[in-house]
């Protein structure tokens, strides 16, 4: 029988809460950048490519798909499959040589404006993208479109969903690549404010809480009856923050489905969100998980089947 077990590769070395400190503090985009890992910043956040549920801010990291987060030390134990002295000697650089910013010592970067893609003069791309590729039913793409939450932008002709504030002010825009060949790109503008994320509003008790605003559509084209009455939330990922301001504007929400993806991730963030609303004391919460990954995909192999469905839209 063997045992699983952290090997240190170096003799027991004592080190001082000052050391300890320090490589506590060391910037985690500084010190994979400099082991040639490639990070993208993600609104605040950095998010490592390598491992694209973890996202870094200074000298701190989160798993999502893990629900798991801490400082430096932790972070090269946990992916360096490192012992606690190899992990701080690495973080101290043997310390010898320059070693590595520190986080507390670097000032945040300013955050970046909120602006709107130019919008291109149709939206032929996002439509043809939406029904023939997505299945989404015609009169739902019109009604976000109309609403002025949906349109093409003119430079890449990316599909842009709008979240907007209370106000009607846009303050949320998530882009979603409309090629059909090789890798599909999506990802937030930069400086969007997460509270704000693409959403229907309706006059009614129910909350539906998508993923991704793909999601939340193909859900109205499987279900279509009297949508417009119930309200309805995409996350833009899996942060509860849109999903709580939606209720705060709106108390009369009192039932919350989450219809997030039907994956290790999207069921750990399911649980997650569950807890959020129980403590802010909401008792209905549900669950509604489609029969694939996604509802988008629950919609594409019902085109699938009826492909009438798919020449009707």
């Amino acid at each position: 029988m063997t045992l699983d077990m952290e090997v240190s590769t170096i003799p027991y070395i004592h080190f001082t809460d000052e050391q300890k400190q320090r490589a506590n503090s060391v910037d985690l985009v500084d010190f994979l950048r400099a082991r040639g890992e490639e990070v993208t910043r993600s609104g605040h956040d950095f998010r490592w490519t390598r491992h694209d549920s973890v996202t870094l801010r200074g000298n701190r990291w989160f798993q999502h798909s893990a629900n798991q987060g801490g400082l430096a030390i932790d972070f090269v134990r946990k992916f360096y499959n490192m012992a606690f002295p190899d992990a701080v000697t690495m973080l101290l650089n043997g310390e010898h040589g320059a070693g590595f910013a520190q986080a507390e010592r670097k000032a945040p970067p300013p955050q970046k404006e909120f602006v709107l893609p130019e919008a291109h003069s149709d939206m032929r791309r996002v439509f043809a993208y939406l029904i023939k590729e997505r299945c989404i039913d015609r009169e739902v793409i019109r009604h976000f479109a109309k609403a002025g939450t949906l349109f093409e932008d003119s430079k890449f002709h990316n599909a842009i969903f709008v979240g907007k504030d209370e106000n009607g002010v846009a303050k949320h825009a998530h882009k979603r690549s409309t090629l059909t060949l090789g890798e599909s790109y999506r990802g937030n503008v930069e400086g969007s404010d997460v509270k704000c994320s693409f959403h229907h509003t309706g006059k009614s008790g129910q909350l539906y809480v998508f993923e991704a605003p793909v999601d939340l559509m193909s859900f109205l084209t499987l279900y279509p009856d009297n949508w417009q009455d119930h309200s309805y939330v995409a996350l833009c990922g899996v942060s509860p923050q849109a999903m709580m301001n939606i209720l705060e504007q709106n108390p009369q929400i009192r039932e919350v489905a989450l219809c997030l993806d039907n994956d290790a991730a999207g069921l750990a963030a399911t649980e997650r969100l569950t807890q959020a609303l129980q403590k802010a004391g909401y008792e209905s919460v549900s669950c509604l998980l489609p029969e694939y990954k996604d509802w988008n995909e629950a919609l594409k192999n019902l085109c699938l089947d009826e492909p009438e469905m798919v020449m009707g839209m």
